[in-house]
């Protein structure tokens, strides 16, 4: 266990920065326009396959939010939630396409809310990256046809009134969100989805007003924020996530490398302008990407899972066969492992582009990528490379880090190992940590994953209430 006795918390120390009192700039209180969070840590987006085929929510969601809210970090972004069927990575996601989904996105949040955190529901569209694919959607649809070059996933390019349908998709989305009482909404323009497509110079190959140009390949996400301004007013919460390196050719180094920190400086410039609040610093032009999630590429998991993209993806069986045949599988972590930084450069990783960006804008930023220690955090933010971090991985391994940090611990007992089994494990299995060294035994690990499943209230506190959480809402 570590308590404040490694080189950096001396630091810190140091300088007067003791991580346990209120002094800490962890747990000083955040400022955007319209919200404020007590404090600078952020659940990134992350969920299993919780919720019903039709996209209603289940109970099982909120256990699963109501872990962090515990944890004690300020605010949760919701995992991907599709503004359209179509636009979903896989079923049993719950989704805002309905205004018959506010009523179970508002008792997450009041639930969410009982323990003093935030909750921002992030608005997406998957575009040409699905993972599996509906029976009732089969055709995917974004701003190219053209294949995407690791999983061979494909899409027919969407014409000028499709994408104007879009626009007004992601508006309603955020109309409903903020009729549920959600406290913001996030654009998911990160990491290969939709919106990273159009931004991207090595995805988007259109020749009309929507491809080209950096402006044009920027009119679209511009346009969305634009139309839920003018749906939801100027005094809701609205932030975006970002790609600020595309890295495109990280894994097969002749394709184009994507956009550059310069461009995304650029389009972080317009959406402040547009009416962002804030911009959430990620990377990569898909996902999984080898610098996100960094770490290591858990092959034998992949080799279990990946099955359920062989019908999605064109090269799904060629994949397949390369992560279950034992040569092949090391040529492939060599080729993964070329450009993906070892476990002990993964945390901040992104941090010298959220540097860039925060010079650019006035809007708070926040920062992704692998943060599990205190004063890894609180320098990030003392030296202003950032407002703010979000975490994914890391506390889906320790669900109470903050509450750790609040304790005076820099990290906790027993870290995340990025091992990535828990990403890797959701194509077919509840969301967890599944790395075993991290347990005293698989019973034990086995019995974290399938905790979700359990009330999150004790019978007695649900007759008190009244009511128990509905099993589909």
């Amino acid at each position: 266990m570590t308590t404040g006795n490694s080189p950096a918390e001396a630091t810190d120390r140091a300088a007067g920065l003791d991580p346990a009192t209120a002094e800490d700039p962890i747990f000083s209180p955040l400022e955007f326009r319209n919200l404020t969070v007590k404090n600078r840590v952020f659940r990134s987006n992350i969920s299993g396959r919780f919720d019903n085929y039709d996209g209603s929510g289940s109970p099982v969601r909120i256990n699963w939010e109501l872990k962090f809210a515990r944890g004690g970090v300020g605010t949760i972004i919701s995992s991907f939630v599709p503004v359209v069927i179509e636009g979903r990575i896989v079923p049993n996601y719950a989704t805002i396409d309905h205004d018959d989904r506010i009523r179970f996105w508002r008792e997450l949040g009041e639930r969410v809310h009982e323990h003093g955190c935030k909750f921002i529901m992030q608005l997406s569209h998957g575009g040409r990256q699905r993972d599996i694919v509906g029976f009732e959607r089969p055709t995917s649809f974004g701003p190219t046809a053209q294949i995407e070059r690791i999983h061979g996933l494909r899409a027919n390019a969407m014409d000028s009134a499709h994408i104007k349908q879009t626009v007004r998709d992601f508006a309603d989305g955020a109309r409903r969100a903020r009729a549920a009482g959600l406290d913001g909404v996030e654009l998911h323009s990160a990491n290969g989805y939709l919106f990273t497509q159009f931004l991207s110079s090595a995805i988007n190959d259109r020749e009309d007003e929507y491809g080209g140009s950096l402006e044009n390949r920027a009119r679209f996400i511009l346009e969305v924020v634009r139309a839920i301004r003018t749906e939801v007013g100027d005094d809701f919460h609205l932030q975006a996530k970002i790609s600020a390196v595309d890295h495109n050719n990280a894994v097969l180094p002749w394709e184009p490398r994507g956009n550059t920190i310069n461009d995304s400086v650029q389009v972080c410039r317009w959406l402040e302008e547009a009416g962002v609040d804030a911009i959430h610093v990620s990377t990569g032009s898909m996902f999984p990407h080898p610098r996100n999630p960094a770490g290591f590429f858990p092959v034998d998991v992949a080799a279990q899972t990946y099955g359920a993209m062989i019908s999605t993806a064109r090269f799904g069986l060629r994949n397949y066969i390369v992560f279950r045949t034992p040569g092949l599988r090391r040529l492939f972590q060599w080729i993964w492992g070329r450009t993906t930084p070892d476990a002990d450069h993964i945390e901040g990783l992104t941090l010298p582009d959220a540097r860039r960006i925060k010079k650019a804008v006035s809007i708070p930023v926040i920062c992704t990528g692998g943060f599990q220690t205190a004063s890894v955090i609180r320098r990030a933010i003392t030296e202003g490379d950032c407002d703010g971090v979000s975490m994914a991985r890391t506390l889906v391994a320790n669900n109470d880090l903050v509450n750790l940090f609040a304790g005076g611990h820099d990290q906790a007992p027993r870290p995340c190992t990025y091992c990535n089994r828990c990403l890797i494990h959701t194509l077919q299995n509840p969301l967890g940590c599944y790395e075993e060294k991290r347990f005293d035994s698989r019973e034990e690990m086995v019995e974290q994953v399938l905790s979700v499943y359990r009330p999150s209230w004790p019978p007695e506190a649900e007759a008190e209430r009244g009511e128990a959480a509905p099993a589909t809402v």
